[in-house]
């Protein structure tokens, strides 16, 4: 390898690390690639020209190993994962995830790095956020509807498991009221969520533009008094822009002028998602959960084991539900699924001990 007159000869640990972030640049620029060969128009030409800021850096710690570089390995294996789903998913989820890698860059701290690079990270995670953040309007209204059905049928059902199990039932009374639970919870879910959706919906409908006769409308106003601008100012535009904005609208009779710019009802709409597909999904996923605490008893399983059984299957689905809403959220996995455990714990110890003490004092 060939240095600068003067520079000290690169020490084994500086030789590693420089192999580890060739290896690592050549991961991140497979992972763009593959996420753009699942895209199509600008979406692709972003990720793929990501890609090509990913290849520049490999190309710097290429310089610096000279021949060595011939050499380099793989990248980490968080990358490598990376790189797998995105050839067979590439759904936000990944983008999720791609995100939260280019939060984690070590380029700000790193002596031979240089600044050009640590600010093109910097840039990429907003470039992927940009990116990440129109699969998350698609499927937030699902997505929440779904992580929320889950999530309720898994700490409701197992408490009230747990509850008639402290005021001490059968086993046949546990399944009996496990399955009661879980089929009045996930109608009562599906159609709140439906009523809830189609609610909020209604309410942006009414708040959207009325553009109907808008092109009549423009031809036969004052354009002395140009009452158009007072639509705008209504919709928050400040008076003079707004008075700006109507003239050039009423010179062009353009109909689509009575389009407040800047986010429409669309948007809104794309964000809620459709009353039918939340209630689905908040029914399929509520019933999911509620179903994880009556498995052992299903199974035949009795007393203090069911029991557990039951708190262990549940506590890691918690904990599965709270992880996947902290990768689309772009948010720490593991705490989120640490905060769901400790909150569908909590609730399930105050029901067992509610239960058993009004099971005491009813005996």
């Amino acid at each position: 390898m060939e240095q600068t007159p003067g520079a000290a000869e690169p020490s084994d640990a500086d030789r590693r690390r420089w192999h580890r972030m060739l290896a690592d640049e050549q991961e991140e620029a497979r992972v763009y690639r593959d996420l753009a060969g699942r895209r199509t128009g600008e979406e692709r030409e972003i990720l793929l020209a990501l890609a090509v800021a990913e290849e520049r850096h490999r190309a710097h710690w290429a310089a610096l190993l000279g021949d060595d570089a011939r050499h380099v390995g793989r990248g980490s294996k968080q990358l490598r994962l990376l790189a797998a789903l995105a050839r067979r998913f590439g759904s936000v989820f990944v983008l999720a995830l791609v995100q939260r890698a280019e939060t984690r860059s070590p380029y700000p701290a790193d002596a031979d790095a240089t600044p050009a690079m640590a600010a093109d990270e910097r840039v990429h995670e907003e470039v992927v956020r940009g990116l990440a953040a129109r699969g998350r309007a698609q499927v937030s209204g699902t997505f929440r509807a779904a992580v929320f059905g889950a999530n309720d049928g898994l700490v409701s059902n197992l408490s009230l498991v747990l509850g008639v199990i402290g005021g001490g039932v059968s086993s046949s009374a546990v399944v009996l009221t496990g399955l009661a639970g879980l089929l009045a919870g996930a109608l009562s879910m599906g159609a709140g969520e439906f009523v809830s959706v189609r609610s909020q919906r209604e309410l942006l409908a009414a708040s959207a533009p009325d553009v109907r006769d808008a092109d009549t409308v423009l031809r036969h106003l004052d354009v002395d008094a140009n009452e158009l601008a007072l639509v705008y100012r209504a919709r928050g535009v400040p008076a003079d822009e707004a008075a700006e904005r109507a003239r050039r609208v009423l010179a062009s009779a353009d109909p689509a002028g009575f389009v407040t710019p800047g986010g429409g009802p669309s948007e809104s709409d794309e964000v809620v998602g459709t009353g039918l597909r939340a209630a689905a999904s908040s029914f399929v996923f509520f019933a999911s959960g509620a179903a994880v605490p009556v498995l052992p008893f299903l199974f035949g399983l009795q007393g203090l084991p069911a029991v557990v059984v039951a708190a262990v299957l549940v506590g890691l689905a918690l904990m599965l539900t709270g992880a996947a809403a902290g990768v689309l959220s772009g948010g720490p996995p593991l705490r989120r699924a640490l905060r769901q455990l400790a909150i569908g714990a909590g609730a399930a110890a105050v029901t067992y001990l509610l239960g058993a003490v009004f099971g005491a004092a009813l005996s």
